[in-house]
């Protein structure tokens, strides 16, 4: 019998632990005790402090798909000031993309460029990072995906009228969703913990969803080697 007391004693700090997980709490809590505060603001500035938190971050990972001129691209893109690598998906064809200052690579298998230029050349550049003309067009069409600052301030905006649409998480991570026009404008989650950085991103229009991590892990990017790269001058074949 004297162990009852125990037994409903460990039965309620068990529940007040769970009450603590689960946000709000069992009581009706503060969803925002021991977040860093943005989710007691408004939508508009909870976008700005999160605009602001992206941009002042030195890399970031972003992934999910991108549809854009008609067209659906499928990222998974490493990003910083500098520079950034990571693969691409467009029908069907995947292509490694890399950039070190303004130099870009572009590195895909035979297929890809049996069907974007001269069918000789496929078995030529197969596997191996060719070096992009800024002056080619394929230069302007990829080169904003390795671009950090041109990246995320095409994508980070919400259209309409702004506001917020409760606590969420993402990953593990609570998050503040704001929205735009009631969600047909976008919707974007924001960190609560930490810096309040950007963490999923659904584009207006059915345009893409994103998600982003590694906020502020750096990385290396490093020139290819010499056997490995192809230089076709000033045009690629397939422009």
């Amino acid at each position: 019998m004297t162990a009852l007391p125990q037994v409903r004693n460990r039965r309620a700090a068990l529940l007040g632990a769970v009450c603590v997980l689960t946000l709000a709490g069992c009581g009706g809590g503060d969803p925002d005790a021991g977040t860093n505060g943005v989710g007691k603001l408004a939508a508009d500035k909870i976008q700005s402090k999160s605009v602001t938190a992206a941009g002042a971050a030195d890399a970031v990972r972003l992934s999910g798909t991108v549809l854009t001129s008609g067209k659906a691209y499928t990222l998974d893109m490493r990003l910083k000031s500098d520079g950034g690598s990571g693969s691409v998906t467009s029908k069907g064809s995947t292509f490694g993309l890399l950039r070190i200052g303004e130099q870009l690579y572009l590195k895909a298998d035979a297929d890809f460029w049996n069907d974007n230029g001269d069918s000789g050349t496929g078995d030529k550049l197969h596997g191996k990072y060719v070096k992009v003309p800024q002056g080619d067009p394929s230069y302007k069409k990829f080169s904003g995906f390795t671009d950090k600052d041109v990246l995320l301030s095409s994508l980070l905006t919400l259209h309409g009228s702004l506001a917020t649409d409760g606590h969420h998480d993402q990953n593990g991570v609570r998050t503040i969703r704001i929205t735009g026009d009631k969600g047909s404008g976008g919707t974007l989650d924001v960190s609560l913990e930490g810096k309040p950085y950007p963490l999923r991103l659904v584009r207006a229009g059915g345009a893409g969803t994103l998600t982003f991590s590694d906020w502020g892990k750096s990385f290396t990017v490093k020139e290819p080697a010499d056997d490995d790269t192809v230089d076709y001058g000033k045009q690629l074949p397939s422009s």
